[in-house]
């Protein structure tokens, strides 16, 4: 995970920032006003990528309160610095494994995720280390990803990509993009963790992006991205028409759209 986040996946995430914080605003806004209605102090956004619900949670609770975004890749959080000193944001950021990354005891009120936490080796260790992170107390409030079937977006490209990629890797188990879609799997994590009260919450999201952007969307994200990248022209343009015709039935006016189906998992220190 870290040569992915700090090599290819990090380029790409950053090259189609833009587009995947206008997909995804709804869970910002979601965090954010959770942060608020708290009245949240010091925020931890764990796996913030180039920090888009980190910013709109500092621009809630500012002066008062601060928001530190965290993530494994130096190059995103090297963006995301950029972009706050663009917007003229309080939001502070810093590079470091969650699992392992000394934070100070006791120093958090709310730990937040928006697609950032299912990425771990070892999450229960990691949970444990954001435990002891948090304040006696403090909440958490993570975003992920129900199963791949209530997700048929999120696979599209694979499916229609399959029959000309035959080098097209198959989703696995483990540490990945659905590897908290199993409720029950995480509610242990989070126990064993030390964490109390946990309760989980199915959020069905609509998510926009402009028709004009499907083509970085899928010449960047995911398995297909990345094999694309290594593909003569010839054969990206046989995939992309494919893909293309894949995702007709998402096409709205001039955008597409999707429901992104979640989890909005919540628990206590």
């Amino acid at each position: 995970m870290v040569e992915l986040w700090n090599g290819p996946g990090a380029r790409s995430w950053i090259t189609a920032q833009a587009l995947l914080d206008e997909a995804f605003r709804g869970f910002e806004t979601l965090l954010a006003d959770i942060a608020a209605e708290a009245g949240a102090r010091t925020v931890l956004d764990v796996g913030c990528g180039t920090g888009a619900t980190t910013r709109a949670i500092a621009g809630r609770i500012a002066p008062e309160g601060t928001a530190l975004g965290f993530d494994l890749s130096a190059p995103m959080i090297e963006h995301a610095q950029k972009l706050a000193g663009q917007e003229g944001s309080p939001a502070r950021f810093l590079t470091g494994d969650a699992q392992t990354h000394d934070f100070p005891a006791a120093s958090f009120d709310l730990i937040v995720s928006r697609f950032g936490v299912m990425f771990f080796s070892d999450p229960v260790g990691a949970f444990a280390n954001l435990r002891r992170a948090a304040k006696p107390g403090a909440a958490l409030a993570m975003i992920s990803w129900r199963a791949i079937a209530e997700n048929p977006f999120m696979t599209v490209a694979e499916r229609a990509a399959a029959p000309l990629l035959p080098d097209l890797p198959k989703r696995g188990g483990g540490p990945g993009q659905f590897a908290f879609a199993d409720q029950d799997h995480v509610h242990g994590i989070l126990d064993a963790a030390g964490w109390t009260g946990v309760s989980s919450e199915p959020i069905d999201m609509m998510c926009t992006f402009p028709a004009s952007a499907l083509d970085t969307y899928l010449s960047l994200m995911g398995p297909v991205g990345h094999l694309l990248a290594k593909s003569d022209d010839a054969l990206r343009e046989r995939v992309m028409s494919a893909i293309r015709e894949g995702f007709s039935e998402y096409k709205s006016g001039p955008d597409i759209q999707f429901t992104a189906a979640c989890w909005l998992t919540r628990a206590t220190a």
